[in-house]
């Protein structure tokens, strides 16, 4: 008897099609066609995100926000949380799990318990493609007519695997004291709608390239965007987001302490911010804000039952 060749495992979350895991409505195909036409959207808000800096603003639903790189690579750290109760907000592991540990055109990024719902939906990704071998030479650099897809390496764009640098772990790793990693700017980019750093949480690194090495351990590598990509997303509820252009710029010259000859400053960019809304209202008709996840069990857990102890109020 022969043994049956090993089999390997299926992902371990995979929806049926008429799950709400997917966004195959015909609504999101329609918006992400206005990325290339321009006389269909209204532009309602643009800004710059300066170097080492971050910002915070909100985008309503049935709103499509675009993240860009003005003038070549540079990594963003995105927090988002629904703008009317920030205690719902991304969950960077649940969507790791029901999508990828990279996402692009079509994935959603989810909210945390007990919400568990898409607070946007991915509809426009220059950097997006299908999965293509060995993209990057060996600087690093984006081979031309290329979309971007899996580095040699085995590096991806736009990474829930990590999270953003902070100061706490920059002293921990030997570093000095540095007021301006993503989690700072971040702070101080929600503080204005009264929010703190407990609100900080894991994120979304758009534009950064990473992967996990043969050991596990996590590595990133030199972004590939050019000035002019574009990350966009669709609102599905009423959003704030906060993004962090982060101080390790292109990732080309990071380090805790900076590789000998290196200026990581020097790689430092810009990020752009421009938010939407739809020309054709009727484009979203059909569509509706997500409900929250419909567990209503309470986990077992219920509340006793109190006899009568024949106390009538007043």
């Amino acid at each position: 008897m022969t043994s049956a060749s090993p089999r390997r495992p299926p992902p371990a979350y995979t929806a049926p099609s008429t799950s709400t895991v997917h966004a195959s409505s015909q609504v999101y195909r329609d918006v992400a066609a206005t990325a290339a036409r321009p006389d269909a959207r209204i532009l309602e808000t643009s800004f710059t995100i300066r170097p080492c800096s971050g910002q915070a603003w909100i985008v309503r639903a049935g709103q499509v926000c675009r993240l860009t790189t003005p003038q070549g690579p540079q990594v963003g750290d995105l927090n988002i949380w629904n703008a009317n109760n920030p205690r719902e907000r991304m969950w960077a592991a649940r969507t790791r799990q029901i999508h990828s540990s990279h996402v692009s055109v079509g994935d959603r990024l989810w909210s945390n318990l007990p919400y568990l719902r898409p607070l946007v939906t991915i509809t426009g990704d220059s950097l997006g493609g299908g999965q293509l071998d060995q993209v990057l030479d060996e600087e690093g650099k984006r081979r031309e007519g290329t979309e971007f897809g899996t580095t040699k390496w085995g590096g991806r764009v736009h990474d829930l695997l990590g999270t953003r640098c902070d100061p706490y772990v920059n002293l921990l790793m030997g570093g000095e004291s540095f007021d301006f990693h993503c989690h700072s700017n971040l702070t101080r980019a929600v503080v204005p709608y009264s929010l703190t750093e407990l609100d900080v949480h894991d994120v979304l690194n758009v534009f950064q390239v990473t992967g996990l090495d043969e050991q596990g351990k996590y590595f990133m590598e030199a972004s590939p965007a050019k000035a002019g990509e574009y990350f966009e997303f669709f609102a599905e509820v009423d959003v704030l987001c906060a993004l962090s252009a982060c101080p390790g710029g292109d990732l080309s010259q990071w380090g805790w302490e900076g590789k000998e000859g290196s200026d990581m400053a020097a790689t430092c960019r810009p990020l752009g911010v421009e938010v939407y809304r739809m020309v054709n209202a009727r484009l979203l008709d059909g569509w509706t804000q997500p409900a929250c996840a419909p567990y209503k069990g309470m986990h077992g857990l219920r509340m006793p039952v109190r006899e009568d102890d024949g106390y009538v109020g007043n």
